[in-house]
């Protein structure tokens, strides 16, 4: 094997899940098409769940450098914002920071862990088959093959993956093309904040920084118009004197684009040694910023599956467990998109819908369930039918400011850090006596809580998986707490006999 995952496609989904598995100790590749990554801003908005993602991993503070917190976000761009200043976490805003710049941080921090990424280089075909795949492709040298255990399509909504794979892109094209760009509009004030909805269309304006703005329009002249066709500076201007009543002085634009409401997700997200995440699983209407989020929270979710696939550790299920969890997630979030997309109807009975749904919104816990949606923060995966029940199960975990047998507080997000299972024990009747040293891809923790958590008061010992989900927590009045603990320890990160396994030289766990 040449290495043990080829991605393809270097976007923001494909550096986060290349990090993911380097974190691990896989050997993995990039293959990207591309000279350099995106100069644009594209998508705009990191969403409250992928910060607590990316502070798991240490990343959180170098985005907060480059972008601008907004504690507020929107659904269908109703009169009533969400409030995203309620949610339980220090992650409690979204973050304005262009694609490019998320993309930059993320490229670093694979490169930093030791990620090869071949750019001017186009995959051509996969082909799978017993013992791994080949990837025939094209690049600065000629063509070529390689070969890996796993690829992971990450290239899109034209996917080359998906389509060799012959899995089904199930659902509808667009019906209405709407138009994005990023302009200078000397007409404005500074940092000034446009929005407007008529019979002649959407309009909404919002400053990139001082000098440029992003623009969103939803022009019915326009609607019609082919995905291909390019956005000239006289539409720009024409669409915005019919939206908004003023071209604001439009002088130039940055970027622009066209984008509709299509909405296709992938049938299955696993098919064998392949695997799809980002666009190339599913493609919808940009509403709410939520596209880019959800393909960081599905590389977070396979890579450490992956990783324990290709270093034998890993059960079938496991795996099987990536297109389990996320699929009907991402069902769900395409599913609020339409929605969305349906309230941005300008006819007068859609008018009146918006008027009562942003009357409900203003009901703190209508609010909070929509930006608990919008942010992520209500995603939990089934509990697992083989441990003790408990209310954690499959949750979110929260971040836990725990007190250590030192005295020493630390919180789990930065215990984290490692990629590894956080097994944490919180009774002190525990005694670990090295019994779980030969998993190098498991850290245990004893400690206490330093604050009060909700239904963290019940539980004995919690296994936190690599990607901030409680695998399952064993409850104080288990009546054999330290078998409940062994075989969830087994079932989820491997049997002794399993920690042997992986290809080339890794070692268990990783680095």
């Amino acid at each position: 094997m040449d290495y043990d995952v080829i991605l393809i496609g270097g976007g923001p989904v494909g550096m986060m899940l290349a990090g993911e598995l380097a974190l691990a100790g896989v050997n993995v590749c990039i293959l990207e098409r591309l000279k350099s990554a995106t100069p644009f801003s594209r998508a705009l908005t990191v969403h409250p769940r992928t910060l607590e993602i990316m502070d798991m991993r240490g990343l959180k503070s170098k985005l907060l450098d480059r972008g601008r917190r907004l504690p507020m976000g929107h659904f269908a761009s109703l009169d009533t914002p969400l409030d995203f200043s309620v949610l339980d976490s220090s992650s409690n805003h979204t973050l304005f920071l262009p694609q490019s710049e998320t993309e930059e941080v993320l490229e670093q921090w694979a490169l930093d862990l030791g990620v090869e990424i071949r750019r001017e280089t186009e995959a051509l075909s996969v082909h799978q088959d017993e013992e791994g795949v080949a990837v025939r492709m094209s690049g600065p040298q000629g063509e070529g093959t390689l070969r890996s255990a796993y690829v992971v399509g990450t290239d899109g909504a034209k996917s080359l993956v998906r389509k060799q794979a012959g899995i089904p892109f199930e659902g509808h094209d667009a019906t209405f093309m709407a138009i994005l760009a990023d302009a200078a509009l000397p007409g404005l004030p500074p940092m000034s904040v446009v929005s407007r909805m008529g019979e002649k269309g959407i309009v909404s304006i919002f400053p990139i920084d001082s000098t440029t703005y992003r623009i969103l329009m939803l022009d019915p002249e326009r609607s019609s118009a082919s995905k291909h066709e390019p956005v000239t500076l006289e539409e720009l201007r024409s669409s915005l004197m019919r939206t908004a009543g003023s071209d604001f002085g439009l002088a130039e634009a940055k970027w622009a684009s066209r984008f509709g409401n299509a909405t296709r997700q992938a049938s299955r997200y696993r098919d064998n040694r392949l695997f799809l995440a980002g666009d190339a699983a599913r493609i919808h209407f940009p509403a709410g910023g939520q596209g880019m989020n959800v393909g960081l929270q599905e590389a977070v979710n396979l890579g450490w599956k992956l990783a324990g696939a290709v270093q034998g550790w890993a059960p079938e299920w496991l795996l099987d467990s990536y297109h389990a969890e996320r699929f009907p997630w991402s069902t769900a979030m395409l599913s609020n998109t339409e929605a969305q997309f349906t309230l941005m109807d300008t006819s007068p009975g859609v008018m009146e819908l918006r008027s009562i749904m942003s009357k409900l919104l203003l009901h703190p816990e209508v609010n909070r369930q929509m930006a608990e949606q919008i942010s992520a923060f209500n995603v939990h995966y089934a509990p697992d039918d083989q441990a003790p029940y408990h209310a954690l199960n499959g949750k979110r975990s929260t971040e836990l400011i725990l007190r250590l047998k030192d005295g020493d507080l630390a919180s789990t997000y930065q215990l984290l850090r490692s990629g590894k299972f956080l097994l944490l024990h919180l009774s002190s009747e525990v005694k670990t006596s090295g019994e779980w040293d030969r998993y190098g891809h498991l850290q245990v923790i004893e400690a206490s809580l330093a604050a009060k958590a909700p239904h963290w008061d019940d539980v004995h010992t919690a296994l936190i998986r690599p990607d901030g989900h409680i695998a399952w927590a064993v409850p104080v009045s288990d009546p054999d707490p330290a078998g409940a603990i062994r075989d969830g320890v087994v079932r989820w990160a491997g049997a002794l006999s399993s920690l042997t396994g992986g290809s080339g030289e890794q070692k268990p766990g990783g680095k």
